[in-house]
């Protein structure tokens, strides 16, 4: 397992990271998975002997049973791991029960400390951008819970690129803590980030923890040309994250089962190997609804894909620029190179 720098912080971090969406089984994470507290066990377990350091959560997940369930798993290991866990979302209702203000952000990092079991957060997560809440309130809340003791470092989730920067900026005219890192869906069948939020983490110095890698099992292998429904899937249950191009899925899995068959490895690693290669990447989340699933995927560590690989799977997911970029490309590329996008 290789370990890097999450953004410009002194943390280091696993490449691949542990997502606990699965831990708890309740609502409508139940399509997600059931694992409880004696499966976590092992599956921690599994992380620690394969070097993963990072273990990501959220109080949504399973409406706070996901950090009980993984708390209890974690026991005497707390001390040894980098924990992450991120608040936004209503768990309850009536007022002040959502967003980034200041009272939901103290009171759920109270409610997130308490069913984790430990006194500290490693890395707080806004889960989401709060339009209502200024954001000197926000960045404000989160530097009193660090110099609090409470939290080490804070990230965000799910932003735009003008929004990253401008938590950014916030901060640094603030003189208080900026956020570290952005976690991010990143895969190859959801590339888009490259337009914004991928540069932004690059120049800003922003890690990017990338969320479904495999895009909720559609690059498992589990979907193929011309086959059926896989028995056993999330996505019997649940809708695609994102808007998918059927033709350009298959053409990508495809692409992956060749690299997979010439290695002897699954196509779900090759797929997890490929994120990891990116520019700016500095953990890629994986989760698992068992142990043969779990150790599978910890297993892209241990090899690289080939740049002519990566080149290869770069141009059969690749996907037409927005403007402005398009436009900056064309006819301003002697000033606008393209970014290049192998590690």
């Amino acid at each position: 397992m290789d370990y890097r720098f999450l953004g410009a912080s002194g943390l280091q971090v696993s490449t691949f990271s542990f997502g606990t969406m699965t831990l708890g089984g309740e609502g409508r994470f139940a399509a997600m998975g059931n694992v409880q507290v004696e499966e976590a066990r092992r599956l921690v377990e599994i992380c620690l002997d394969a070097g993963v350091n990072l273990f990501d959560t959220a109080d949504i997940y399973s409406n706070g049973r996901s950090e009980e369930v993984l708390g209890r798993a974690l026991g005497t290991h707390r001390k040894e791991i980098v924990l992450a866990t991120k608040v936004f979302n209503r768990l309850d209702p009536g007022t002040n029960k959502a967003g980034l203000s200041r009272r939901h952000i103290v009171e759920g990092c109270e409610d997130s400390l308490r069913r984790l079991e430990t006194d500290y957060i490693d890395i707080y997560q806004s889960h989401g951008f709060d339009s209502y809440t200024p954001l000197e309130e926000t960045l404000r809340a989160y530097d009193d819970l660090i110099r609090a003791g409470k939290v080490r470092y804070i990230g965000c989730s799910n932003y735009a690129g003008w929004q990253v920067m401008k938590a950014l900026a916030t901060s640094e005219r603030l003189g208080i803590s900026r956020y570290i890192s952005q976690q991010i869906n990143y895969s190859l069948l959801a590339r888009d980030a490259e337009h914004e939020l991928v540069p932004v983490g690059l120049d800003q110095d922003v890690g990017i923890m990338a969320w479904s890698p495999l895009q909720a099992g559609l690059l498992s292998g589990k979907f193929r040309r011309d086959a059926g429904k896989p028995a056993e899937s999330r996505l019997n249950a649940l809708d695609a994250p994102g808007n998918i191009d059927q033709e350009r899925l298959y053409d990508i899995v495809d692409a992956l089962g060749v690299i997979a068959q010439g290695r002897g490895v699954s196509i779900a690693q090759v797929a997890l190997n490929w994120v990891t290669r990116k520019p700016g990447v500095d953990t890629v989340i994986i989760g698992a609804r068992n142990e043969v699933q779990l150790k599978d995927n910890l297993a892209a560590a241990t090899w690289k894909l080939s740049n002519e690989e990566v080149e290869r799977l770069d141009q059969v997911s690749s996907i037409a620029l927005p403007y402005p970029l398009w436009h900056q490309q064309k006819f301003g590329a002697e000033r606008n190179p393209p970014a290049k996008h192998v590690r």
